[in-house]
């Protein structure tokens, strides 16, 4: 493999907003043509907001030849969010993971999902959460062949016809069977 086609996993800087911005509504835009359009605008405008201040979230991007191509927001213990879910988070929690449409298949989402495992880690959690829907069955499914299992407990209902489910991948366990 050539150098320059090399995926750089980094931080995200002040600089990078705008880009992040596009690769985002660029991978969530499929979902307009599936939900009714007053759904779709406000899932955009939360989307944005969310990206407007992302704290106290780490902001991980996947980077490609100097062009950001992916991203994913990394919430730590303690983060509360305005859903209804009771309290902080117990275990770090990733969001709004995003591959821009003309990039998927490269391994890009797997290769940010491994980067939250791998800082979740370093915050000695012992689970990684994230909440997904039934439209986002390719991330599903990669959800669950890296090792993550629905957590029901932490579903949502933002309306009564829309289930957010939550998905946990038990740090303990990823790693420990795979070494012995």
């Amino acid at each position: 493999m050539e150098k320059k086609n090399k995926l750089k996993i980094r931080d995200a800087r002040s600089r990078d907003r705008d880009a992040v911005r596009k690769v985002t509504l660029s991978a969530f835009q499929q979902y307009a043509a599936v939900m009714p359009p007053p759904r779709w605008e406000g899932y955009r405008e939360n989307i944005l907001a969310t990206l407007t201040d992302v704290e106290p979230a780490q902001q991980i991007l996947a980077e490609k030849e100097g062009v950001i191509v992916g991203a994913v927001l990394l919430y730590p213990p303690g983060t509360a969010f305005s859903t209804p879910l009771e309290g902080p988070l117990i275990c770090p929690e990733a969001r709004l993971l995003a591959v821009a449409p003309e990039a998927r298949g490269q391994g890009i989402g797997t290769a940010l999902m491994k980067e939250c495992i791998r800082r979740a880690r370093g915050l000695g959690a012992g689970c990684l959460n994230l909440h997904t829907t039934d439209m986002m069955q390719v991330a599903m499914r990669m959800y669950e062949r890296m090792g993550f299992v629905r957590a029901p407990d932490l579903d949502f209902h933002p309306d009564p016809s829309i289930t957010v489910k939550a998905y946990r991948l038990d740090l303990d366990c990823v790693g420990k069977a795979r070494r012995g």
